[in-house]
């Protein structure tokens, strides 16, 4: 099967590590395509509820299929977020055409692109971070529910349902800081002039023009969503962005099945293993 050729791939919230993270759908829609650049937009290995007693084989060709864009010369950029600020420590590693970074600012066609994850945004991140995590830890639980749920609903014939997504739809609040969310990052980005404004951190795929709050100009802001429930992504292709959505029916055959990426031993998980568990203890 050819692959689709796109300039630009931002994927955000994978959280690799985790029982929510679909991460074979997201090695098939890598497979898939061809890009020119990939953002890793944060959150992409959950090191806060990391464990050595769970990390899938599925999750280890991830890393593997993204280390594969690196040794090709796909320029590589993982910016951190809060589930894996543990790297923050290594910001500004450049081996080649793979960059840690917190935030960068691209020219992307002559566009000014201010691209970071976002929850420096997030108050509870701030100022009660034991908070934030305990939540982390409630809502990998509701998606293993949801996954259990939607696994009978599903051998039943019935349609499947979001659980988190019935919850926000529920709580206004859940609706507010997301619309806040998006004006502090518009805000910002106009008064720093640049064109394009891209996070991840809500799981809440979004393109849309906004003006800013207190100022006249607007900026395009955009958000990659997220592999646990909405399994989207951003392109941008012929000076266009869009929101890639996940649809199991257009990868039914994997045609690229024996690929070698993933053939190869995956014995070498382990080290994938200790290093995260290094990154937790230098943390605490």
């Amino acid at each position: 099967m050819a692959k689709r050729e796109v300039d630009i791939v931002i994927i955000s919230d994978v959280h690799l590590g985790t029982y929510g993270c679909h991460a074979k759908e997201l090695l098939k829609y890598l497979k898939s395509i061809k890009p020119k650049m990939l953002i890793l937009n944060g959150d992409i290995i959950d090191i806060w509820q990391f464990s050595k007693s769970y990390w899938p084989e599925a999750h280890m060709k991830v890393v593997r299929r993204i280390l594969k864009f690196v040794t090709e010369g796909v320029p590589v950029y993982y910016l951190t977020g809060n589930h894996d600020e543990m790297l923050r420590k290594f910001a500004d590693f450049d081996l080649g055409s793979f960059k840690l970074l917190n935030k960068v600012v691209l020219n992307i066609d002559g566009k000014k692109a201010w691209i970071f994850h976002g929850d420096v945004f997030d108050v509870t991140m701030q100022h009660s971070k034991w908070l934030a995590k305990l939540g982390a830890v409630g809502y990998d639980t509701l998606i293993l529910l949801n996954s259990i749920t939607n696994w009978f609903l599903t051998a039943i014939g019935r349609e499947k349902m979001s659980f988190s997504q019935k919850v926000k739809a529920k709580f206004k609040d859940a609706v507010k800081f997301i619309n806040q969310f998006e004006q502090t990052a518009a805000d910002l980005a106009v008064a720093k002039e640049y064109q394009y404004v891209i996070c991840g951190h809500i799981h809440h795929a979004e393109i849309r023009e906004m003006t800013a709050s207190d100022n006249p100009g607007k900026v395009l802001y955009l958000n990659s969503g997220d592999w646990v429930e909405s399994l989207t992504a951003l392109e941008y292709n012929n000076g266009n962005w869009e929101i890639f959505k996940y649809d199991p029916n257009d990868f039914k055959k994997d045609t690229d099945e024996d690929d070698i990426t993933d053939a190869e031993d995956l014995e070498a998980k382990m080290d994938v293993n200790l290093l995260l568990e290094r990154f937790k203890q230098e943390a605490s």
